[in-house]
């Protein structure tokens, strides 16, 4: 009897097995990949920074010849003076304390000696940098009422305009408060418990209410800084979150987002509290914009290229980051593509070291930076067809190929950036602070904070005591008339009463 056989196509069945296979180890690759993420936020070092290859192969930053070289030009000539950096001399002892610090002398004399007699040769002075506690004291101001005799007229000193009219809240306590929560990260409920020790009773509605009258007091201000930013040609932006109870929902939070914009040029920060992460948000504030707008690759930016009046670039630092997350998965590419990233931010430490601007900024890029961006634009082209998409190396090199246009802009202006991480360093606070307060009470108290991250950290980028500022401004702002409002910005600010 003859038995029958079935036709098997061994070789369907083993390009099928096989794809199968690649499937499954792709799946692998990223499962480790995001295991390698989940153990490096929980266990390691979050900083990026990178040190390139030893092999003698790999380029480095060594490679790049001297600026002098590079900036000679038949049709441009610039010079420029660099500073030399000076080793720190060795330590001489402590450091003297400011002369702005009250000192309190105790003299002490030797026992059994007749001062009268005494004849003093020298002295020998130590000093100690002593500490009292914070007071608290109550400002009483006094205006009596006097009889003009010859007039038989009663006359009284008009009180001075108060910005809290309703309490007995002095300007300097509630500036240190606001301070205190914004810039030193300390929560209100700490605050209060510090005065307690000091003798005072404060509530928590009471602090509440304070903040809420300070921040509607700020809002004029606040509006005339916002015009200031969105009237530069040129804004960094970024987003971070914001936990908000939900007034829906006993005890729950919602998750909430400060939009921040950054004019980097004139040192000013605006924040923006939306309830969302959706494209309402910068669309709404950004309307009118005319200018650059430096971003990351988030999804809600990309309907702003179709804007004739706004230029989008993207950020090199979010670009260099997936290559980082890439180097367990790829080194040798992650490795080539950081080490010539680290060059392009090499040029831009020269070009701050030299003091380079305007022409000579664009001329030493041209030569040296705009080379580099496009033998690294069609290197990542190249390589892109022969990497899993799916790896974390393709999608590291999908990232920046997609945007390279956009990454590469930013060596076309004197004006521009490598990165957004000037926006970025002004959010950090913000980051800070929600570790230590947790939450913010309702929207419009996490709008009432994006009133005074923006003014406190403009404060901040002009080297103003944040304090001072605020109290002064506390103190004019109820008798400042709308036109003076400009007056109290505080990179206008010049602690003087507004005539």
């Amino acid at each position: 009897m003859e038995q029958k056989t079935e036709n098997i196509d061994f070789e369907k069945a083993y390009l099928d097995k096989y794809s199968e296979y690649k499937k499954l180890e792709s799946r692998y690759q990223d499962v480790q990949f995001q295991l390698d993420q989940l153990k490096k936020m929980v266990f390691g070092s979050r900083h990026e920074k990178f040190v390139a290859s030893s092999v003698p192969s790999a380029p480095t930053l060594f490679d790049l010849p001297p600026i002098e070289s590079l900036l000679e030009s038949d049709t441009t000539t610039v010079t420029y003076e660099k500073k030399s950096k000076k080793l720190r001399p060795n330590h001489k002892g402590r450091n003297s304390f400011p002369e702005n610090l009250r000192r309190e002398e105790i003299i002490i004399n030797p026992a059994d000696v007749d001062l009268l007699t005494a004849k003093k040769i020298g002295e020998d002075v130590t000093e100690t940098l002593a500490y009292i506690p914070a007071e608290l004291y109550v400002k009483k101001v006094i205006r009596p009422k006097l009889l003009d005799v010859a007039t038989d007229r009663v006359m009284q000193a008009l009180a001075p305009a108060r910005c809290f009219e309703r309490s007995n809240v002095d300007p300097s306590l509630v500036a240190q408060i606001v301070v205190e929560k914004f810039v030193d990260h300390l929560p209100l409920d700490r605050q209060l418990k510090r005065f307690l020790r000091l003798g005072v009773t404060i509530s928590d509605s009471t602090i509440g209410n304070w903040l809420t009258a300070v921040a509607a007091y700020l809002k004029p201000i606040y509006e005339a800084h916002k015009q200031l930013v969105l009237s530069s040609g040129y804004l960094h932006v970024d987003e971070t979150t914001i936990k908000v109870l939900d007034s829906d929902k006993k005890n729950a939070t919602h998750q909430g987002y400060f939009w921040v914009y950054q004019s980097n040029a004139n040192k000013l920060v605006l924040f923006d509290y939306k309830p969302g992460r959706d494209k309402s948000g910068p669309q709404s504030i950004l309307q009118d914009f005319k200018g650059y707008l430096q971003v990351d690759g988030y999804v809600v930016y990309e309907n702003f290229h179709d804007k004739p009046d706004i230029i989008v670039l993207n950020c090199m630092a979010h670009a260099r980051r997936k290559f980082s997350e890439a180097l367990t998965n790829d080194s040798a590419r992650s490795q080539y593509a950081l080490t010539e990233i680290q060059k392009l931010y090499a040029i831009e430490r020269d070009i701050m070291e030299a003091n380079l601007t305007g022409d000579a900024k664009l001329q030493y890029r041209k030569i040296h930076a705009i080379p580099l961006l496009e033998a690294l634009g069609e290197w990542l082209q190249n390589e892109y067809n022969a990497v899993l998409p799916s790896s974390a190396i393709g999608k590291a090199i999908f990232y920046s190929l997609t945007r390279w246009k956009r990454l590469s802009t930013y060596a076309q202006n004197d004006i521009l950036h490598i990165d957004n991480n000037p926006v970025e360093n002004s959010i950090r606070p913000v980051a800070i602070g929600r570790k230590n307060y947790l939450f913010a009470g309702s929207h419009a108290s996490a709008q009432r904070s994006a009133i005074f991250y923006s003014l406190l950290s403009t404060c901040k980028n002009y080297g103003i005591n944040p304090v001072e500022w605020l109290e002064d401004v506390l103190t004019r702002v109820a008798g400042s008339p709308i036109n003076k409002i400009q007056d109290l910005l505080p990179q206008n600010w010049k602690n003087k009463i507004v005539e």
